[in-house]
Order: C-alpha cells, then sequence, then structure tokens
C-alpha cells in the first residue's frame, strides 16, 4: 500500500523512466538465460536478439561467419536467444534422422508460394509432418529412380536445344557468357520439360522470361534474412490485408512460376487426361494421377503445389551445382583435363556412345569414375544450401553431440561448415580434390558420403534429388564433348550470394567449338 500511495503521489511519469528500463533489463536477462543456452558461446548480440541473426544474413555471406564462429567456439555456438548451431557430424543422425522427434522451424514457410492469396504449403515449406508424409507418398513414384527413365527423354531433349544455342549465342561468335544465368536458364527450361512437357523457353531467347528468375532470386533475397526473424512474414508478405486484397482480386502476388503452373494445369484439366496417349508421362501427369486415386488428399491445389515447388526448388539448387562444377574445374586445369581424357577415352573404348550432338546418357556418365568425384566434390565445397537446416528440437528436450537441448530450441547444422569437417574430409577441406572421393578407404567414403547435406537429410531429403543428379551427370559430359570451356577473365573470383541458396555472380566464360569425333 505504501508503494501504491508513493506511486500514486509521484505520477505515472515519474516511475516511467524506472519502470521501463527495469522491464527492459528483465527481458534481456530473460533472453539471455532462455533454456539455460546462456552456457553456449557465441556472439554477444546473439544472445539477446535475433536481430544478430537477421543483420549477418542480410550481409549475404553468413557461411563465411558460421565457420569462423565454429573456429573460434567449437562444436556447439549460440546465434540466437533460442537457436544453436551443431558442427560436430555427430549432430546429423539426431536432428535429422527419422523419428527423432524434430520438426522444421518457422524459418520454412516464409519461403511458402502464395497464389491468390491463398498458401501453398509444399514438402519443403510445411511444418506439418503428418502432411509431410501424406504429400510425400502420394507423389513418390513420380520422383522414383524406375520413373527417371521416362524423364531422360525430355531432359535429352532440353540438353541437345541448350548444347545448339550455346554454340549459336556464344561458340561461334566469340561472345562473353555470363555462364550461371546461362545454366539456370537451363535448369529452368529442363524442370518445366520434365513437369509440364513444355519449356518456359528462356534457352530459346536467351531471356529471362516472365522476370521469373529475378522474381525468384528476390524471393529467397527477402526469405533469407527475414527467416531469421519469421514474424516479421506476417508484417510485410503474408499479413491477412493483403491475403484479403489478393483474394478479392485487388491485388495479386502470385510468384510467375505459379500462373504458369496453373495455365498448365487448366489446359490439362479440359482435355481427355485419361487417354493414355493424351500427355507424356510428365510430372504434372503424375501429380494428376495422384489425384485421382488420393482425392480426399491430393486436390487440385495441391497438385498446383507440387507442380510449383518442382520450379522453385529444382532450378535453382541444380543451376548452382552445375556452375559449381564448371567453376572448379575451370579454376584447376589439371582436373579438367583429365576428366576429358576420361570422357574421350569412354568414347573410344565405346563406353560412352560417340553420338553427333556430343549427348552422354545417363546410364553411360555413371561409369566415368572422375567425373563422378569431380562433381561429388563440387557438391562438398559449394552445396547450394547456405544457411542452417533448422529444426525444432522435441518437446522433451535430447541430447545432440553430447549437449542436452531443452524442447523447443531451433538447431541445425551447416552444409557450408559441415563439409569442410577435417576429420572427415581431410585437412584440405578448403581446396577442391576430388581425389579425396577416390583414394578414401570404404569406411572412410561411407562416413564421407553420410555427411554430405547438399540434399539435405533423413524425411526432408529432396525429393527431386534423383531429377537433379540426372540433369547435372548429363549435362556436364555432353557440354564437355562440344565445347572447351575457358574463363573470359582467369585472374577474376566469382562473387558468392548467400541468400539461403549461394548463387554464384561474375562467372564469365567463353566457349570452342570441339570436334566430337574422338
Amino acid at each position: 500500500m505504501a508503494l501504491l500511495s508513493e506511486i500514486l503521489e509521484r505520477g505515472a511519469s515519474g516511475y516511467a523512466t524506472f519502470l521501463l528500463p527495469s522491464l527492459l533489463l528483465l527481458y534481456l536477462a530473460r533472453q539471455y538465460f532462455h533454456n539455460g543456452l546462456n552456457r553456449h558461446p557465441g556472439p554477444f548480440l546473439a544472445k539477446f536478439t535475433d536481430i544478430w541473426r537477421f543483420l549477418d544474413v542480410h550481409g549475404r555471406r553468413p557461411d563465411i561467419t558460421h565457420n569462423a564462429l565454429h573456429k573460434k567456439y567449437g562444436d556447439v555456438v549460440r546465434l540466437g536467444p533460442n537457436t544453436l548451431s551443431f558442427a560436430s557430424p555427430s549432430a546429423i543422425k539426431v536432428i535429422y534422422g527419422l523419428n527423432k522427434g524434430f520438426t522444421k522451424s518457422e524459418f520454412y514457410p516464409v519461403q511458402m508460394t502464395v497464389s491468390k492469396g491463398e498458401p501453398l504449403p509444399s514438402l519443403f515449406s510445411t511444418l506439418d509432418e503428418s502432411f509431410h508424409a501424406n504429400l510425400r507418398r502420394s507423389v513418390n513414384h513420380a520422383f522414383s529412380m524406375s520413373s527417371l527413365v521416362q524423364y531422360e527423354p525430355m531432359v535429352n531433349e532440353t540438353v541437345e536445344i541448350f548444347l545448339n544455342q550455346t554454340a549459336a549465342l556464344f561458340a561461334n561468335s566469340g561472345q562473353v557468357c555470363d555462364f550461371a544465368r546461362w545454366l539456370q536458364f537451363f535448369a529452368f527450361d529442363v524442370i518445366g520439360n520434365i513437369t509440364y512437357s513444355k519449356r518456359h523457353g528462356f534457352i530459346e531467347k536467351n531471356e529471362d522470361i516472365d522476370g521469373i528468375v529475378k522474381s525468384l532470386a528476390r524471393i529467397f533475397d527477402y526469405s533469407a534474412p527475414i527467416g531469421q526473424m519469421p514474424w516479421l512474414d506476417k508484417v510485410f508478405w503474408k499479413n491477412p490485408i493483403f491475403d484479403a486484397l489478393q483474394k478479392w482480386g485487388v491485388a495479386d502476388n502470385s510468384h510467375p512460376v505459379a500462373v504458369f503452373a496453373r495455365q498448365r494445369m487448366q489446359e490439362r484439366i479440359s482435355t481427355d487426361i485419361s487417354s493414355p496417349k493424351a500427355h507424356k508421362e510428365d510430372l504434372l501427369t503424375m501429380f494428376m494421377k495422384a489425384g485421382k486415386d488420393r482425392p480426399e488428399f491430393m486436390t487440385e491445389k495441391r497438385v498446383l503445389t507440387m507442380a510449383v515447388s518442382m520450379a522453385f526448388a529444382g532450378s535453382e539448387t541444380t543451376a548452382i551445382s552445375l556452375a559449381a562444377v564448371f567453376y572448379y574445374l575451370l579454376k584447376n586445369p589439371e582436373y579438367m583435363q583429365r576428366v576429358r581424357e576420361e570422357l574421350d577415352n569412354a568414347v573410344r573404348d565405346g563406353t560412352v556412345e560417340n553420338r553427333p550432338t556430343g549427348l552422354v546418357s545417363w546410364s553411360e556418365s555413371q561409369k566415368l569414375p572422375f567425373l563422378d568425384a569431380c562433381i561429388k566434390e563440387a557438391f562438398r565445397i559449394h552445396p547450394a544450401a547456405g544457411l542452417h537446416l533448422e529444426r525444432v528440437a522435441p518437446a522433451s528436450g535430447i541430447e545432440i553431440a553430447g549437449e542436452f537441448v531443452p524442447g523447443g530450441t531451433i538447431v541445425g547444422c551447416s552444409p557450408w561448415v559441415i563439409h569442410r569437417r577435417e576429420e572427415i574430409f581431410g585437412a584440405d577441406v578448403d581446396k577442391f580434390n576430388p581425389d579425396r572421393w577416390l583414394t578414401a578407404p570404404a569406411d572412410r567414403l561411407k562416413t564421407m558420403n553420410g555427411t554430405m547435406l547438399q540434399f539435405g537429410a533423413g524425411s526432408r531429403t529432396c525429393i527431386g534429388k534423383n531429377i537433379s543428379l540426372m540433369e547435372i551427370y548429363k549435362l556436364v559430359p555432353s557440354f564437355l564433348r562440344r565445347f572447351d570451356v575457358q574463363l573470359a577473365y582467369p585472374d577474376q573470383e566469382w562473387k558468392l550470394w548467400n541468400a539461403w541458396f549461394v548463387r554464384q555472380y561474375n562467372f564469365k566464360t567463353k566457349f570452342i567449338a570441339r570436334d566430337t569425333c574422338v
């Protein structure tokens, strides 16, 4: 009562200067000691607020930061009041293992596609494990290794057009090529052909069709930092007012890929899809068949979601991986020469058919061990995903790499950190060395393969992994059969831009046509 009387006498304003700082200090103390995570080292600001994470990711090279922090502090680093980064390979099996009780964090829905004001939760963006399992079960067959056989002709068609356009636009004229962008055009048109039996037209026109590439880059540029403080997404993008405006037709923030996918679906629906000759057995046909088999779950909206997500994830990651393979071969000419020798010898002895187009089949590419080693090494040194694969610890808490982590804590491993563990990959982890995949003993090779996170891990491993691998393993040798590739400016390094996926810029090349008759 005395305190209340004193407050009334002095007035609220007199105590505001005391009360507000006190509340702030209590809040900061609560953040610092949250879940007992104060025992873990990390940047000072990160112990109190996720603003540190936001600013670091907004700087576009958090991969550098994360490696530096783990070198300084060890295997467990606190990146936010409720976030821990793990660098120990032993953490992978716990965090991403099956039936461990982890769920994805709120980082992922920030990247969720919206169409006419309706969110389209996908295999990638959903947090609902039951929904994920149901959706994956509905479409698994479309992504099996056996299904690759029916997609390969579609890939072949696009590869041949890409090679011919490379000759016409660059090799014949001597023009410098923005190779990373050109490879992204390829990846978009391949996935368009596999998904809808219709390319977007990037390769033919050598331009960003409907601004799709620019729009996709803008989404990742937004979602990477915003995903560090996901509540901001409800303010800037997926807020109820904007959603309502879209549903009423006043505004529309549908991505051009979603528009393209809707158009292709409407075309299919307007034809007799029950006829086996109506369409090629592309992904959209497979998704729509899944809708017929499970109409109560695989609704038209979810068919659209699958079609859209193919372009979002499939194009960006594949293009980045392709660029990495070519870049590191060009920066290490001795390895480029060995790839060429292996390829030429394979043509001479009949392992690879000597086609005039230079095309190499998927099965033939699997018989080129040094090419395989170079691709794996590119995956290791430049994984497409450049941030942590975030998960939320189960409510009961769990032990990870010898540390008990309370329930609800956001945890994860960054591929850019894990892929540089010396005890797994050797002392030269910062060097592009394909031979590590050829000389490692069987047990160590198994560990190396088990530590790779370029396609994710566990039940959330990228469902399109096999399709991406087919594109990469076919294009690289086919391209090298048709062209000698040179860096236009050998002394220049490319520029990396980490916006969740680590895009490459300033990768300029020249091409010289080769005689495919070896």
